[in-house]
């Protein structure tokens, strides 16, 4: 595991702790709504405050796109972080959560992590070093087709503009699969496509913080992960599709009939 990637596991763990001392009492929390269904807590800027800490100690020179501070200028190395994502399960005492760290330079992920704290499972990758669960090596699914594919995604709650899009996808990804499934938080369901615990994923309207670190992490477990017609463009987008090989190619098939106007570029 290189420099990079260790910082981002101590900053995880950190942000961890945190998040899980709280988790027993969510309803003493303050809790404020950013915009329409989307939530904020006292422990998302705890977390954080202790990942940029932990991060500025190691290299007070990088730069930092955080979920609840925003941008923060540096040099050409920039950490794209989600301190909790899946606030809302959280605030709800529903156990699926994570830590997301990811470090891009010059537009390339280098170092990622993904953290469940409830479980005391740790995603890393390293590019060009392959992904690995606490210290066992990932590698996505060797399922072949959609038939019999267990699939995640997650179901808009921001923009509601691509709601009839987004249902329209679901009910073709629903034939001939063995299922569909929505936990809700992004930065897992990646995780989990890499450790091979689904075969796929698709969600529309995500922001770079809660798939940046799942991105490289499924690379490096082998699979690929493309905007939602298959173009290198979902970090700008947040239009995604993540698989091995096989599936990511059907479900880009399969969903491009329901790829909305705007969306097309």
């Amino acid at each position: 595991m290189n420099p990079t990637t260790n910082i981002a596991v101590r900053a995880a763990r950190k942000a961890g702790s945190i998040i899980m001392r709280s988790f027993h009492r969510v309803e003493t929390l303050n809790v404020a709504e950013k915009q329409s269904n989307d939530y904020v807590s006292e422990v998302d800027r705890a977390a954080e405050e202790a990942i940029l800490d932990t991060i500025r100690r190691a290299y007070p020179n990088h730069a930092v796109l955080a979920e609840e501070s925003g941008a923060h200028a540096g040099n050409e190395y920039q950490w794209i972080i989600d301190p909790l994502d899946g606030t809302t399960n959280y605030l709800h005492g529903l156990p699926q959560f994570s830590v997301s760290i990811a470090l891009q330079h010059r537009d390339e992920l280098i170092s990622a992590v993904v953290f469940d704290p409830v479980r005391d499972e740790m995603f890393t990758a390293s590019r060009g070093n392959g992904a690995l669960l606490n210290d066992r090596r990932l590698r996505v699914s060797q399922q072949r087709t959609l038939k019999g594919a267990l699939i995640g995604t997650g179901i808009p709650f921001r923009d509601q503009r691509y709601v009839d899009s987004y249902l329209a996808m679901m009910r073709a990804m629903i034939t001939d699969t063995a299922g569909i499934r929505r936990p809700g938080s992004a930065a897992l369901d990646f995780a989990w496509v890499a450790a091979g615990r689904m075969d796929g994923f698709w969600e529309l309207g995500l922001s770079a913080w809660d798939f940046a670190a799942g991105t490289l992490i499924v690379r490096e477990a082998g699979g690929v992960v493309s905007d939602i017609r298959g173009g290198s463009r979902h970090l700008e987008s947040g239009n995604v599709i993540a698989g091995n090989l096989k599936v990511h190619t059907e479900m880009v098939r399969r969903l491009a009939p329901h790829v909305p106007e705007a969306m097309r570029f």
